[in-house]
């Protein structure tokens, strides 16, 4: 099966759908690759190395118009799903529940497509999880975001002029991103503190070394295992529980996410109000609308002395891993669609049907 690999159009995107590495895997197994020239430029993987991985370099029109699969990264443009050959495979971050309009574009044009956010989420998926393992460079980024913008130091220092005590840091939210952002401000030495409305995690948090922050708020996990959404009242409750207790923290690092819906707010101004000068909020879903009532999606703003973080797309800033990990779940992906190179989707299988969000009755191998 011969797949494509377009350079990425959304600005700021610097990311690529396949690297070099993964080209040289998926050779081997009987695929024919075809990358534009450029595609993995921003993330620093050269067409030198694209080609002795065993990929042919080619311009955009002849990338698109030979691909029986095309790789993405990001959802199409318009104009893109205009180059898809009919009956061709596409398979990205295609938002189908924020997308209507997108999704329809691709039905139109007969695409089969697969979401790699739909992917899923049992154990013989893991691989193919593209959400995870960029949540994992997200909430990684958004503790440097932090500790880069915080005027303290992270760790407690003794130095001959006296002790500086460490930083406190908050996590809400500890699924992928919470936990990778745990985990790495307890490695620059901060005093961290996680919450989840999911009892279940308490045990995961405090395996990184972080106390577990109790607001007597509990919710349900759904089946992908997400934290359910919390009625209006648990809510306020949740919200007044944080405002009591966010003057304690330096950074604050928020997390919470439900697929297709707007975040949950979780900060109130007034909460953001009650943090000391200097403090340093990071809100990790921003792109949804952010936990923080002053996020500000796309930037970063001052408000009553406190730095909020709404930088979206975070996993795009440190494209090198970001693009190697994502390329391991597309590989992954379309070995499992495309066994020995061949085309095969069996739509009885939970995964094929499950990532499928666009469907052609027939694909041509």
């Amino acid at each position: 099966m011969r797949v494509a690999v377009p350079k990425e159009t959304t600005a700021g995107e610097r990311r690529v759908a396949l690297v070099p590495d993964i080209v040289k895997r998926l050779t081997a197994a009987g695929f024919d690759i075809v990358v534009e020239r450029g595609a993995g430029a921003a993330a620093s993987f050269s067409d030198r190395e694209y080609e002795e991985a065993g990929a042919r370099l080619a311009g955009r029109d002849e990338v698109f118009g030979e691909a029986q699969a095309v790789v993405k990264v990001l959802k199409p443009s318009s104009e893109e799903v205009e180059a898809l050959p009919q009956g061709s495979i596409l398979i990205g971050f295609l938002q189908p529940l924020t997308d209507a309009e997108g999704v329809e574009r691709l039905t139109r044009r007969g695409v089969t497509g697969f979401a790699l956010e739909s992917v899923p989420r049992i154990t013989r998926a893991q691989p193919m999880d593209a959400l995870s393992s960029q949540a994992t460079v997200a909430g990684y980024k958004a503790i440097l975001l932090a500790a880069d913008r915080l005027p303290r130091f992270f760790p407690m220092l003794m130095t001959a002029a006296g002790t500086v005590a460490p930083a406190k840091v908050l996590v809400l939210g500890a699924g992928v991103a919470g936990l990778q952002a745990i985990a790495t401000a307890r490695r620059l030495g901060a005093v961290v503190s996680g919450f989840d409305v999911r009892p279940a995690v308490r045990e995961q948090v405090e395996s990184l070394g972080a106390s577990f922050l109790d607001l007597g708020i509990v919710g349900e996990e759904t089946a992908g295992g997400y934290a359910g959404e919390l009625s209006a009242d648990e809510q306020r409750r949740q919200q007044e529980e944080l405002e009591a207790r966010m003057a304690d923290f330096d950074v604050v690092v928020t997390t919470a996410l439900i697929p297709g819906r707007p975040a949950p707010r979780l900060i109130p101004a007034s909460a953001v109000q009650a943090m000391r000068a200097g403090s340093v909020v990071v809100d990790l879903a921003a792109e949804a609308g952010g936990n923080c009532e002053l996020t500000e999606p796309g930037q970063e703003v001052v408000r009553e002395g406190v730095t909020i973080v709404g930088l979206t797309n975070l996993p795009s800033s440190l494209p090198v891993h970001a693009s190697q990990l994502y390329a391991r779940n597309v590989q992954a992906l379309l070995t499992h669609l495309a066994p020995d190179g061949e085309l095969n989707l069996d739509w009885e299988d939970e995964i094929t049907a499950g990532a499928c969000v666009t469907r052609r009755e027939e694909v041509p191998a």
